[in-house]
Parts: structure tokens; C-alpha cells; sequence
């Protein structure tokens, strides 16, 4: 009967060193790819901020300007190209069909809508009286 009792604890003590050994390298796994994804992550923002570095250097204003000045043809503004919106030419207002049929009825003039508490005007029904 004690050899059979031994025999279990010693299956049992094995059965927990298994299970210990188990545990730990899973621990270990886990914990190396904790790490990998970490040396992702800190290549990754590197890799951003390599790419913030490029683009404040391809957007920098003295490289824009030597860009337009060779690939556009512009120039600098000068002092004599500013002028006054009264000093624009006026273009004629755009008038469609329905607005010159309106125009030619007489339909297009504000019209005279009377007001609450004016005299001689009839009280609306959202005044309230």
C-alpha cells in the first residue's frame, strides 16, 4: 500500500514539475514577444518620425519657392499688382430665364409687407392680438 502511495506522489511531484516547467516557458515565450512588439512599436515612431523629418523638408518655403520659380514661371508679388476692388473690372450680373421672366413681371421688387404695431397696418396672427 506505501509503495503505491509513493509511486502517486512521485507521478504527482512529476506531473507539478511539468506543469511548473510549462508555465515558466510560456511566461518566457510571452515575454519575448512583449519585447518584440516594444522594438516594433519604437522602430515604427523612428520610422514616423523619418517621415515628419522628409516632409518638413520638402515643404520648406525656400524649396517651394525655387520649385515654382523654375517648374511655373511665377514671380514675386510686386506693390503695383495690389489694387482696390472698386479698381476691378465690374462683370455683368448673371441673370438666368426664370429671372428675367421674373424681372419682367414685376416680381423681383421688394414688396411691401406690413409690420405689427405700424398704424394703419392689419395686426398678423403671430402677434397675438
Amino acid at each position: 500500500m506505501w509503495r503505491i502511495l509513493n509511486v502517486f506522489a512521485v507521478l504527482g511531484l512529476m506531473a507539478s514539475a511539468v506543469y511548473a516547467y510549462t508555465v515558466k516557458y510560456e511566461t518566457i515565450l510571452f515575454a519575448e514577444q512583449i519585447i518584440k512588439v516594444k522594438h516594433q512599436i519604437v522602430f515604427e515612431q523612428d520610422k514616423i518620425d523619418r517621415l515628419r523629418a522628409d516632409w518638413a523638408f520638402l515643404t520648406r518655403p525656400e524649396r517651394i519657392q525655387v520649385l515654382s520659380e523654375k517648374n511655373l514661371g511665377l514671380h514675386q508679388l510686386s506693390l503695383d499688382q495690389i489694387v482696390q476692388v472698386a479698381d476691378l473690372p465690374q462683370r455683368p450680373p448673371k441673370v438666368d430665364d426664370i429671372g428675367r421672366k421674373l424681372d419682367d413681371l414685376g416680381l423681383s421688387e421688394p414688396t411691401n409687407t406690413p409690420r405689427a404695431g405700424k398704424p394703419g397696418s392689419a395686426p398678423t396672427p403671430s402677434s397675438g392680438h
